[in-house]
């Protein structure tokens, strides 16, 4: 399996090498030259394997030139050491709860996996490597407790200061040890922009070992692919095919579950769910890409202006957005709209919706228009971690996990930068001296 670039002007590398450096030379993203066709009979026997079996098959396709089986399996069933429910919400509507990790939210299954990844390698190859990610909310904590205390890796997490919630902050900038976080005085997309910049910088490179941790590595983005097979898995029907919604932001998580469909998984459509930063709805519905400044939102983590995976999503249709259209839609939805359905689940289901969720509940309900076909939605983040939204909307706060409770009464230590990239260059070439 070799991995290209999406502006294929970059040599076809290995997953390890894809995996090590996170971005194509050329500026581009490591997509799979071809996605895997996995056999009908893998498909027949989901709902009698387990959570790990199913990801070890998957990534086996995606990854045995590079890992050894038994170094696969270990990565696996240290990775993945946390179940992935799917419950019934109403009638054919299911909910995916991704947040039972570590740090209580989807991006656990991509970060674990991938710092185990980069931890083989890397002790293969005997170097420091400097791991850079920028992170709207959960990125930051999830690659952060991927990799903290990993012997001969520094993580550099950059964040917009003020626009993530207080927890989520306090997850990933209350750790030290290997661990830096650079508030940046910016949005998300001056985050991703710099880390994109810093990873075109030959001068940079010279000087030290990069890799991303954000969705741009693939070795993030094909382990979130596993947990749509699981969810097929738990329908108990090899021959469903759902629709499924996801809440969307930088797109990784849609990229995923595409390539997923891609491998010959059984499902309807995919419904890519968003806030009021609508590029991709716009996208799809006028073939026309138009970036725009971020708009702050209570859904923090979705709130992309220029979203990164759509390269890869361009790449998977070969930029035919007709055909895009036939495997996706696509809706945005306010802050009203996303509070309303925290409160109308919650009341009339009794179920807790995150404010991402909420979207990826809201699209699934606007595609499905009471069709009986069985919906999924995907539930990235544990409601606790915008606790004040949700008490506000459902009249009582939830309760609070001991993890992440344990980390509120920690002292923050992030170190503010501006937008600059030149401040940030600085400050890699000081660190890596």
């Amino acid at each position: 399996m070799k991995y290209v670039s999406t502006n294929g002007l970059a040599p076809p590398v290995s997953f390890r090498e894809a995996v090590m450096k996170g971005q194509a030379p050329d500026g581009g993203l490591y997509m799979p030259e071809s996605v895997p066709q996995l056999p009908p009979s893998f498909f027949r026997d989901l709902p009698d394997l387990s959570w790990a079996e199913i990801a070890f098959q998957v990534a086996r396709s995606y990854t045995e030139e590079d890992l050894p089986d038994d170094i696969l399996w270990q990565i696996i069933t240290e990775a993945l050491n946390f179940n992935i429910p799917l419950k019934q919400v109403r009638d054919n509507l299911f909910v995916l709860e991704l947040f039972h990790g570590p740090t209580l939210a989807f991006k656990d299954v991509g970060a674990r996996f991938m710092s185990r990844c980069i931890a083989y390698f890397s002790g293969e190859e005997g170097e420091k490597l400097t791991i850079l990610v920028a992170t709207s909310g959960d990125t930051g904590s999830a690659v952060a407790h991927g990799f903290l205390g990993v012997k001969g890796i520094d993580v550099v997490i950059l964040y917009p200061r003020g626009k993530v919630s207080e927890i989520q902050e306090k997850q990933f900038t209350t750790l030290g040890d290997n661990i830096t976080a650079l508030a940046v005085e910016g949005t998300f997309d001056d985050c991703q922009r710099l880390v994109k910049t810093a990873f075109a910088d030959e001068e940079l490179h010279r000087s030290m070992n990069l890799s991303s941790a954000n969705s741009i590595n693939i070795g993030r983005l094909l382990p979130q692919s596993f947990y749509y097979y699981y969810a097929q898995a738990q329908l108990c029907d090899p021959l469903a095919r759902p629709v499924i919604s996801v809440p969307s932001g930088n797109f990784g998580n849609l990229t995923s579950g595409l390539m997923a469909a891609f491998t010959g998984l059984p499902m309807e459509y995919f419904v890519a769910a968003t806030n009021i930063n609508k590029v991709f709805p716009e996208y799809l519905r006028t073939g026309v890409f138009t970036p725009r400044p971020t708009i702050p939102t209570i859904s923090n983590a979705m709130d992309v202006g220029n979203p990164s995976n759509l390269a890869r999503i361009r790449y998977l249709f070969g930029d035919d957005v007709k055909e895009m259209r036939k495997k996706m839609k696509s809706f945005s939805f306010t802050d009203e709209d996303t509070r309303a359905a925290i409160h109308e689940v919650y009341t009339t289901t009794g179920y807790v919706l995150d404010p991402h969720s909420a979207i990826g509940y809201l699209g699934l309900v606007k595609a499905l228009d009471n069709d009986e076909k069985p919906g999924v939605f995907l539930a990235t983040a544990h409601p606790a971690k915008f606790k004040d939204v949700v008490a506000e909307e459902t009249g009582k706060l939830p309760e609070i996990p001991e993890r992440l409770a344990a980390c509120m009464g920690k002292e923050i230590k992030s170190i503010p930068i501006g937008k600059g990239y030149e401040e940030l260059k600085a400050f890699l070439l000081e660190k890596g001296e």
